[in-house]
């Protein structure tokens, strides 16, 4: 990596603070730093930080921390899973008989999602039922 490269990104993400200041350019920002960080360690965080912050969530709405904390609050709450034979990514609408939706609890911050659990995979849906994140 050049020195160049390596002083716009630690530019960038020194910006972040100012720049972040809706919730989802915050998590983006999070999310995309682990991302980065599990990828290509201290300058991967940088850059995943920075361009996290651009997309927003980075494929997601909840943040690098709430995601296994959700997932064990769904096996708490016992849902059902349901068996859809389709694909189980994001996207995917899903049907709106046979699937039982709930309401994401507050602490999540998933304002606008539901959740439901299919072929054993808790998912957040839209209220349009389109599947908007997988959470693994």
């Amino acid at each position: 990596m050049t020195i160049k490269t390596l002083l716009a990104a630690s530019v960038i993400a020194l910006s972040l603070p100012m720049a972040a200041q809706a919730q989802g350019l915050v998590r983006g920002a999070e999310r995309g730093a682990q991302e980065g960080a599990d990828a290509a360690g201290p300058v991967g965080a940088i850059v995943g930080g920075a361009v996290g912050a651009a997309t927003g969530t980075v494929g997601g709405i909840l943040g690098v921390n709430d995601r296994p904390r959700f997932r064990q609050y769904v096996t708490r709450e016992k849902r059902r899973s349901f068996d859809y034979n389709g694909d189980v990514r994001v996207g995917t609408v899903l049907p709106n008989s046979g699937v039982t939706y709930y309401e994401v609890p507050a602490e999540y911050n998933a304002r606008g999602a539901r959740y439901t659990v299919i072929n054993d995979r808790p998912v957040l849906v839209d209220r349009s039922s389109r599947i908007v994140e997988v959470i693994d």
